[in-house]
């Protein structure tokens, strides 16, 4: 058998345009983090993609067409973030406290910093916040959606319950924002497992709740 190597299979050029878009939007998003809204230039984003000026202004000609492009591709990080967290919880009765810790984690991490960036720049830029207030919308009725599939509504689900998702999220918004100028860890801590005694009190353990394939 020759030891000559087999060469790849060329790829096509809608591939190579995915690839490039990809990188571009993968380094707007650094760049939101890193840098702010107002530091995310198509410049700054073009060298840490590495690739060249022309090669952004070919597939994103100006700040407004990129920014708004990656609304959706850090929507899509972010639902992808939240897919995986949602999937590592364990079973039983922890889960509650579980779902609220990795929920924090992806909430206090560089993808959200990145979206509250966008967020507070689509308050006064009308082109950006339509896609903004979309995305936002979508990602909402996630939330409330999964929720409602990890923890079914008790026999009595009371008022608090349709509630809950959303509230946990938006104290969680709260904490992360509070988090850029308040540097208290130990109070952030005591907020997140107050939060976790009241979500307690709306989701209440199951009685099938165990392990699969434990037998108590």
């Amino acid at each position: 058998m020759s030891n000559a190597a087999v060469a790849l299979p060329r790829r096509t050029q809608a591939e190579r345009r995915a690839t490039t878009r990809g990188q571009l939007l993968d380094a707007t998003v650094d760049c939101l983090f890193r840098l702010g809204y107002a530091g995310t230039t198509t410049t700054e984003v073009a060298e840490r993609a590495g690739l060249s000026r022309g090669a952004q202004l070919h597939h994103f000609p100006t700040k407004a067409e990129l920014v708004t492009t990656a609304v959706s591709h850090l929507f899509e990080r972010l639902r992808a973030e939240f897919t995986a967290a949602i999937a590592k919880l364990p079973a039983g009765p922890d889960r509650v406290g579980a779902a609220i810790d990795l929920l924090w984690s992806m909430v206090s991490g560089p993808t959200f910093y990145a979206w509250l960036e966008l967020a507070v720049a689509a308050r006064t830029d009308p082109e950006l916040a339509e896609s903004v207030e979309t995305m936002t919308q979508r990602f909402s009725h996630e939330i409330v959606e999964s929720f409602r599939d990890l923890f079914p509504p008790p026999a009595d689900p009371g008022p608090l319950y349709a509630v809950a998702p959303r509230f946990v999220f938006a104290l969680m918004n709260g904490l992360a924002l509070d988090a850029l100028h308040v540097r208290e860890p130990a109070e952030t801590t005591a907020v997140i497992e107050a939060l976790k005694g009241l979500a307690g009190l709306v989701f209440p353990p199951r009685a099938d709740t165990g392990t699969k394939g434990d037998p108590s």
